[in-house]
């Protein structure tokens, strides 16, 4: 299963919450989406950026 967020700020936040330790690896100057995967096996959520076109 996955899901799809845009990521984008709201004033001095971010409005998909997202812990800003993962936010340092990207450039917070352009779009993102976050997307959320769920993996049946193991039980856990990853999250992953990718560029918005």
């Amino acid at each position: 299963m996955q899901l799809r967020r845009k990521l984008y700020r709201r004033g001095s936040s971010f409005e998909t919450t997202i812990p800003m330790p993962l936010l340092f690896a990207i450039d917070q100057d352009k779009k993102h989406e976050v997307v959320f995967t769920y993996d049946k096996k193991t039980g856990r959520w990853y999250v992953e950026f990718e560029k918005t076109k």
